[in-house]
């Protein structure tokens, strides 16, 4: 329960057919106390018990070191992934089973469907809301014992349903992409966590030009145009990020797009590994609406997806989530 519209939701309706148990991870959530009392008050009104589950430190250790490392690297993390595999469906969900749960319940908008044994992981059917690319890594273990109440529903039916049951006050609390942030930007919660990399650089055009100073590589991001204070006739995008060097790489619309990207560390939901020449509906963060692509083997942790169209502003650290229909077959991490 975090508190949200979505996990009430889910409480209601599960209410109906059993015994529902209320737990809420103490991760780095800046308004931690504030958030705490809206579970426990929702909770006492549906008569659930509630535990709270205390992962800072190892919250610390698997998600907020990743984030600032990959930065470090000159990639822009997904914390959202790393943190659902490891920590709410990975210790949470161990520390829900120890206290006698059989069965994991939360508010994501998709869909788990088991044929002959094999859990599969499938979009929600409100489009907009679907947050199937956030479970891309979860594994079978955790697909097995997980139940997703709200993947066949849309949003506003859920505002209307805890709305019938008394639970009002949601509307525009949506949350946030980056839990740990709250008002704090990207940069300046990297700035104290990185204050060796805060140091200004040059910003080199792709032909090798000299043209400004960032004020931070962390500052930025692939496909990012605001800030760059590079005043021209056409805008100037950020290209690539070179931390060996400090540069941050700059050029033109044209120059962010591409057609072929490299993915490591590959995840099949199935167990199942694609073959070479198999073809994808990939999106390439989780605001991307997907295109098709041919995927080749290159290892058996890494592969090269070559992009009908080209694509644009492909970003080193995201994921890139493979797609067959509306079914998530697998998933990997962009890497170039």
């Amino acid at each position: 329960m975090s508190g949200g519209v979505d996990s009430t939701a889910c409480a209601i309706m599960l209410q109906k057919t059993h015994a529902v148990q209320g737990f809420f991870m103490h991760l780095a959530q800046p308004d931690y106390q504030g958030q705490l009392a809206r579970v426990e008050e929702i909770a006492a009104r549906l008569g659930i018990r509630l535990t709270v589950v205390d992962l800072r430190r190892k919250f610390e250790e698997r998600v907020l070191d990743y984030f600032a490392a990959s930065y470090r690297s000159g990639l822009t993390p997904n914390p959202c992934l790393v943190c659902n595999r490891g920590i709410k469906f990975g210790l949470l969900a161990e520390a829900m089973i120890a206290a006698g749960v059989d069965t994991m319940a939360t508010g994501h908008y998709a869909r788990i469907v088991e044929r002959d044994g094999i859990f599969h992981l499938h979009q929600g059917i409100d489009r907009h809301k679907d947050q199937s690319y956030f479970l891309a890594r979860l594994h079978q273990a955790q697909l097995s014992r997980l139940r997703l109440p709200l993947g066949k529903r849309t949003k506003d039916e859920t505002y209307a349903f805890v709305a019938a049951h008394g639970f009002t006050g949601f509307s525009g609390t949506e949350s946030q992409d980056v839990c740990f942030l709250a008002a704090e930007s990207v940069g300046d919660f990297l700035a104290r966590r990185l204050p060796d990399l805060a140091g200004d650089g040059p910003v080199v055009t792709i032909d090798g030009r000299e043209i400004g100073r960032h004020r931070g590589l962390f500052r930025h991001t692939v496909g990012q145009r605001r800030g760059l204070g590079l005043p021209d006739s056409s805008p100037w995008y950020v290209v690539r990020l070179d931390p060996a060097s400090n540069s941050l790489i700059v050029g033109k619309q044209d120059d962010l797009l591409q057609r072929q990207v490299e993915i490591a560390d590959l995840h099949w939901l199935a167990g199942i590994p694609a073959q070479s020449g198999d073809r994808f509906e990939v999106r390439l963060r989780s605001t991307h609406r997907g295109a098709t692509a041919t995927f080749e083997t290159a290892g058996e942790t890494r592969a090269r997806l070559s992009f009908d169209l080209p694509q644009r502003a492909v970003t080193p650290g995201q994921f890139a989530v493979l797609y067959r229909g509306d079914e998530v077959l697998g998933s990997g991490v962009i890497c170039r």
